[in-house]
């Protein structure tokens, strides 16, 4: 078919830092087990702003136009031959992975580690898996997922963070009854508080360095305590960091009134400082999560995780989580999620909305947690 006799849609494409441009690319009609989405609501992600600011996210950089985005969802309008399960006008979430299927992890069920996958707007493979942030999206079948009715587009691009969080639980087996520490009240972190809150969790309390995002976690019910770690300059020698984490970690558990620690910790900040830390807040025989990314090597003080069996464990993205996200959407149960949205925009004003969320503030001073790309 010509490009000619297709229609036209609207693209934000990043083509290197803080480059990115709205423009029209033809419509192409589904392939084979290939649906078509109209996409409704793209929430912007920590590792789309990594890919705008520096135009890479860690090692992946982009080497070709890439479009960004990843956590949406939209309307179903058109199918490709083979599919069975989605008809057009079906609202639903676009899981942005697009795993093989066939190899040993995906067979086990744990398809976030699949050597193949494809993940939507990540330069991690060549040629580059275009994301959301365009009019209409031709993706696999087996990774769009229907909305409840009562779940809303913009909840349902809720659904990809979410899915970190309840991966992240599942993987510590957290239940009912056990205390939960958060490090870094993000979006990931008061997610990771929701989600324990759903969970039965008899404690949740959250560590930051930002008494205004502390504050908005207590206020809306994320957490029932909070902690703003004191400023400091950077520690001069390790033997200082992993003291100071030390000393932090005290003064945290004391403010907290609890001595022994948390049954989980979640560390959604990736910050060396910060996962030095989780160790020492963490309950003997306690477990800390691994979700935050960003010190590639970092030192551990491991001799304290090992003689008090602290697990220390990996999570990384999610797998089977997408229908359990969905529900829990929209069950209620998330207390004041929604408040997480703080800022929208229209396609078109996109590199906006990407200038605002590196500021973390807006014109009027108020926060900046999740924004919504609105594209139909």
């Amino acid at each position: 078919m010509s490009p000619v006799a297709l229609p036209s849609h609207n693209v934000a494409v990043l083509y290197g830092p803080k480059d990115l441009r709205v423009e029209q690319r033809s419509v192409w009609p589904p392939a084979q087990n290939q649906a078509q989405v109209a996409v409704v609501s793209t929430g912007l992600c920590g590792s789309d702003l990594h890919y705008y600011m520096h135009g890479r996210n860690g090692d992946f950089a982009v080497r070709a136009p890439l479009v960004l985005g990843h956590e949406a969802a939209g309307i179903v309008t058109a199918v490709g031959p083979g599919v069975k399960n989605l008809v057009p006008g079906q609202r639903v979430a676009i899981e942005a992975g697009v795993y093989c299927r066939t190899c040993d992890f995906c067979t086990k069920g744990r398809y976030n580690l699949c050597k193949s996958m494809r993940f939507c707007s990540s330069a991690a493979v060549f040629p580059h898996a275009d994301g959301t942030l365009q009019g209409r999206m031709n993706h696999p079948a087996f990774v769009l997922h229907p909305l409840p009715d009562n779940c809303s587009f913009e909840q349902a691009a809720l659904a990809e963070p979410l899915s970190v969080l309840i991966h992240a639980s599942r993987r510590a087996n957290l239940s009912s009854g056990q205390s939960v520490l958060v490090y870094g009240v993000g979006a990931i972190g008061l997610l990771a508080c929701a989600v324990a809150n759903s969970l039965g969790a008899s404690r949740v309390v959250a560590i930051d360095i930002n008494q205004t995002r502390l504050d908005f976690a207590r206020t809306n019910g994320f957490a029932c305590q909070t902690f703003c770690l004191p400023p400091a300059d950077r520690a001069k020698t390790t033997d200082e960091q992993l003291r100071r984490a030390k000393e932090n970690s005290q003064a945290a558990l004391a403010e907290f009134g609890a001595p022994a620690g948390f049954d989980v910790v979640f560390e959604c900040t990736g910050a060396e400082p910060v996962i030095q830390m989780s160790v020492h807040t963490a309950i003997a025989g306690g477990k800390v999560m691994l979700i935050g990314m960003g010190t590639r090597n970092v030192v551990l003080p491991l001799s304290t995780a090992a003689l008090r069996e602290v697990d220390i464990q990996g999570s990384f993205r999610y797998a089977n989580t997408y229908p359990a996200a969905l529900a829990l959407l929209a069950s209620g149960k998330l207390k004041n999620v929604d408040k997480l949205i703080t800022h929208r925009f229209p396609l078109q004003d996109t590199k906006r909305a990407f200038d605002l969320l590196s500021r973390g503030q807006d014109d009027d001073g108020n926060m900046v947690l999740k924004v919504m790309i609105e594209s139909s």
